[in-house]
C-alpha cells in the first residue's frame, strides 16, 4: 500500500564508515545515526554516497543490521538495494523488509545501456518481487542513463513504486516532475542534487537527500520548515550556506574523491574516520590540511551551526 504524503524530509545519503582494516566501523554508524536523528534527519544507507558500488554483499548485510540496531523505534530508515543483479537486489530488499524497512531505493544497473523498455521492465520486475515499497533513483552521473519523465509517471502510478529520488541536475526537468507530482498524495518527489534543494522544495518536492547532510543536517531540516511555512528568504539564505559547505568538498574533485573529502568534514566532527573502499583512495595529507581550514573559516565567517551532539 502507498503511504499519504507527510511533512517535508531531510533525507541523508549515509557514508560507509570504515576502519582502517576496510571493515564496518559499528561505532561510527551509532554516533552519526544519532546525530542525525537528533537533528530530524532520516538515514539513507547504501546509496552512492555510501560507496555501495563498491561493498561486498557480506558488508552490505552487516552495515544493514548496525543501521537497524541504531534506529529509534518509530523512526524511518531507507536502504539501498542497486546492484547489476536482480536477484541480489530482490534478495536484500527483503531482508531489509524482514529487518522492518517499510522503502527501499534502487538505481539502474550501471553496465549495460538499457531502452526504455527495458528500464520500465526493470522496475516493475524489481516492484512486483520485493516486500517493501520501492523508490526509484535517478542518477545518471553514475550509471550514465537517465529515466524518462513520461516511464517514471507511468511506474508512478505502480501500487509498490512510490517516490522518485532523482539526482540528475536539470532544471527543466525539475519543474517538469513537480508539475507532475506535488499534488499527488501516493507519489514523492525527492530532490538529490544538493544546488536544487529550496528551489525544489519551494516549489512542491517532498524532501532533499544532500551529502552536505552528513555533516550539517540542521540545514536541511531548517530549509525544509522555511520552505513548508513559505519562508522563501530563510531558505534561500540555507542554500547558500549548502552550496558553500558542498563547495567545500566537491570543486574541482571527482565523485569518488568529493566522498573522500567529505568523510575528512566528518572526521573533524568526530563522526567517522576518512578511510575509502578500494577502488577509491584517500588524497594527500595538505589536500586535507587545506580541506580542514577552509571549513573552519567558512563555518565561522558564515556562522553555520551544525549542532552537534553531546557525545559525538
Amino acid at each position: 500500500m502507498k503511504e499519504i504524503r507527510t511533512r517535508k524530509e531531510t533525507i541523508v545519503p549515509v557514508v560507509a564508515p570504515l576502519k582502517q582494516d576496510l571493515s564496518l566501523d559499528e561505532d561510527a554508524v551509532s554516533r552519526i545515526f544519532s546525530y542525525l536523528y537528533a537533528n530530524g534527519a532520516t538515514p539513507f544507507i547504501l546509496g552512492t554516497t555510501g560507496e555501495s558500488a563498491s561493498l561486498s554483499n557480506t558488508f552490505k548485510e552487516e552495515y544493514l543490521r548496525s543501521a537497524v540496531v541504531n534506529r529509534p523505534e518509530g523512526e524511518k530508515l531507507y536502504v539501498g538495494i542497486s546492484s547489476n543483479i536482480l536477484e541480489d537486489s530482490i534478495s536484500f530488499a527483503n531482508l531489509a523488509f524482514e529487518l522492518g524497512v517499510s522503502e527501499v531505493a534502487a538505481t539502474l544497473p550501471t553496465y549495460y545501456k538499457l531502452s526504455d523498455v527495458q528500464i520500465e521492465k526493470y522496475y516493475l520486475d524489481l516492484a512486483e518481487a520485493i516486500e517493501p515499497n520501492l523508490i526509484a533513483y535517478n542518477i545518471p552521473a553514475t550509471t550514465h542513463m537517465s529515466i524518462p519523465l513520461n516511464l517514471l509517471e507511468r511506474l508512478s502510478h505502480h501500487p509498490k513504486i512510490v517516490a522518485v529520488k532523482d539526482s540528475e541536475r536539470n532544471m527543466e526537468r525539475i519543474d517538469q516532475s513537480l508539475d507532475l507530482w506535488r499534488d499527488r498524495t501516493d507519489f514523492k518527489h525527492y530532490m538529490g542534487w544538493a544546488g536544487a534543494s529550496a528551489h525544489s522544495l519551494i516549489n512542491g518536492s517532498d524532501g532533499v537527500v544532500p551529502s552536505s547532510a552528513n555533516f550539517a543536517p540542521a540545514i536541511y531540516r531548517d530549509m525544509c520548515r522555511a520552505a513548508e511555512q513559505g519562508d522563501l528568504e530563510s531558505a534561500y539564505a540555507l542554500q547558500k550556506q549548502s552550496d558553500d559547505l558542498g563547495a567545500l568538498y566537491q570543486s574541482n574533485k571527482s565523485l569518488g574523491e568529493s566522498l573522500w573529502a567529505l568523510k575528512v568534514l566528518m572526521k573533524q566532527l568526530g563522526l567517522c574516520e576518512s578511510f575509502m573502499m578500494p577502488p577509491l583512495y584517500t588524497l594527500s595529507e595538505q589536500e586535507e590540511t587545506h580541506i580542514v581550514e577552509a571549513f573552519q573559516a567558512l563555518i565561522t565567517k558564515d556562522n553555520i551551526k551544525l549542532n552537534l551532539i553531546s557525545h559525538v
